[in-house]
């Protein structure tokens, strides 16, 4: 564990620098659907796992090709929780399918022990995907809140989309991918990499995984 002080003086020394972010994907259509208040209002502080999450998709290309990305953030340990990428090449150049966020969503209700909900709220944008009826319906079948920015107010979403871009320039800025293979490679590499290895200042120089299972044997 190196620190962060003294990996600033060295990027320094080498003159290396941040790569620039590029413009984010937006799937906002309109309101064509349910429109949740804004539980959230930038508090992106938990106090315990599976009490706030954010979430969005991104969009990555590779030559002609684009790929979606659609994940879970837990504000309390900032841990992806659960993320899909498309199933079949049929999405690939397409926009994301509302299958995407389902299953991403599904699989993320399956890591909650004993289903505990009831305090949950689930942020998002006001993109197509979370206005469906399907979305709403499942978020109260389950108990969770559902939360929306406000329109076209990316802020409100600040810490997904942070994370995205963490997630971009720390792979495809780097070492740009030649085939979606090697992105959807790349981004599961990360995942693992972001949520298990990866320290944070905000986790006390620990990785996500580490710093939520460090607290659950605290308490």
């Amino acid at each position: 564990m190196h620190n962060h002080k003294l990996i600033a003086r060295l990027m320094g020394q080498l003159k290396l620098t941040a790569r620039i972010r590029r413009q984010r994907y937006r799937s906002y259509k309109g309101a064509c659907g349910i429109i949740a208040k804004n539980r959230v209002k930038r508090k992106f502080r938990a106090g315990a796992p599976n009490r706030r999450w954010l979430t969005d998709i991104t969009e990555f290309k590779v030559g002609d090709d684009k790929l979606y990305l659609s994940p879970i953030l837990d504000c309390f340990n900032n841990e992806i929780v659960s993320y899909q990428l498309p199933a079949t090449s049929y999405q690939l150049s397409k926009r994301p399918v509302y299958d995407l966020v389902k299953q991403m969503l599904d699989r993320a209700l399956k890591g909650i022990p004993t289903k505990r909900t009831e305090q949950l709220t689930l942020h998002s944008d006001q993109g197509w995907h979370y206005q469906m009826k399907a979305f709403a319906n499942t978020l109260k079948e389950n108990n969770i809140k559902q939360s929306m920015s406000r329109k076209g107010n990316c802020l409100d979403n600040a810490l997904m989309e942070s994370f995205f871009g963490s997630l971009k320039c720390e792979t495809i800025y780097i070492k740009k991918p030649k085939t979606i293979e090697d992105l959807e490679k790349q981004i599961h590499e990360y995942m693992h990499y972001y949520n298990h290895e990866r320290i944070q200042l905000k986790l006390k120089g620990l990785s996500p995984v580490e710093y939520r299972t460090q607290s659950l044997v605290q308490t």
